[in-house]
């Protein structure tokens, strides 16, 4: 199980907590696929997030091997999310692939906020103030928000009382499968989940007070060697600010933090995740893709995808479930570097 603490170096410092954390984590990442027990007599279309380097991250050493009949890297429109396709037509009867890559992934502390916020118009981020499917901005979603930000009038006073809205009056349920869905109406009424719920709730919040925010989907990399992470896939949020770009939030990682440290709101060591993880992460998380309700390239069957944070796979018209590795048969293993 993923455990940040182990990152975190606590030190009593003028009767309080502070924290030294690593700069840059560095690994190697391989999934592998096997599709060959699933829809004999059908074609086969394997869809994986593809991850690219940013700012953040450095992604290198891409290897792609498989038994597939065609394969290539496209991206989605709206989003501009890269994707991995591999297709296995219907006589093929062995269907594998892997797929490793190298990353170098930078902590990020948070930067200085103060100054004045520059002008920005809300067109230029229509895509990021929205509503999704599971996701409006009007009705309940709206009032709350308002509720949360009354009083406020600047861009980062809002994004950081639905931040401490979220860390809050959100909980870590460990009976909910996979990241969750993100379902925000359910979230209202009963505000515990995964990552992928309590992020989707941030998102929706703000985008109902006016703030641009999207979730971003990624990966955990591994402590050591060997280690399996085929379910340590990780949702956080992000926000625009004027004038400083992109800044990331994750209410989720407190709560598990509480969790798993059994800590009290109060707490010491709650207000440090608390602190850190408004506009800052660790070097442990991989970004492999942002937004929902995407259409894939090429186009699946059936319905937009909530999100591409999980492998996706079709066999004729019929959806793999992405929360049954075992079924669906992939793996996802990290080497330290």
């Amino acid at each position: 199980m993923y455990i940040l603490t182990s990152i975190f170096i606590f030190l009593a410092v003028l009767g309080g907590p502070s924290v030294v954390l690593a700069q840059t984590i560095n690994g190697r990442v391989t999934m592998e696929f096997d599709l060959s027990a699933h829809g004999a007599g059908e074609q086969a279309r394997l869809w994986i997030p593809y991850p690219i380097s940013n700012k953040n991250q450095l992604i290198t050493n891409i290897r792609i091997n498989g038994t597939f009949d065609a394969s290539a890297v496209y991206s989605e429109r709206v989003f501009e999310n890269p994707m991995l396709y591999a297709r296995w037509d219907a006589k093929k009867t062995r269907r594998t692939l892997s797929m490793s890559f190298d990353v170098s992934r930078q902590e990020l502390r948070r930067p200085d906020l103060s100054g004045p916020e520059t002008a920005w118009d809300p067109a230029d981020y229509a895509i990021y103030l929205r509503p999704t499917s599971l996701g409006p901005i009007d009705g309940e979603v709206k009032k709350l928000a308002e509720e949360i930000t009354l009083g406020k009038s600047t861009v980062l006073a809002k994004a950081k009382a639905i931040y401490d809205w979220a860390c809050e009056n959100t909980y870590r349920n460990p009976a909910t499968k996979g990241c969750g869905a993100g379902n925000v109406c359910k979230l209202l009424q009963d505000p515990g989940g995964k990552c992928a719920d309590i992020s989707s709730l941030y998102v929706a919040l703000a985008r109902a007070a006016g703030v641009p925010a999207r979730e971003i989907l990624g990966l955990r990399q591994g402590k050591k060697s060997g280690q399996d992470i085929t379910t340590w896939q990780h949702c956080w949020a992000e926000f625009y600010l004027p004038g400083h770009g992109w800044l990331p939030v994750d209410p989720a990682d407190v709560r598990k933090m509480m969790l798993v440290e059994k800590l009290a709101l109060g707490d010491a060591k709650t207000n440090v995740y608390r602190d850190y993880f408004w506009g800052g992460f660790d070097g442990y998380r991989i970004k492999l893709s942002e937004g929902k309700d995407l259409t894939l390239n090429p186009p699946q069957h059936g319905p937009a995808v909530n999100y591409l944070m999980y492998p996706f796979a079709q066999i004729g018209t019929t959806t793999l479930d992405w929360l049954e590795p075992a079924t669906f048969k992939y793996t996802i293993t990290y080497e330290q570097l």
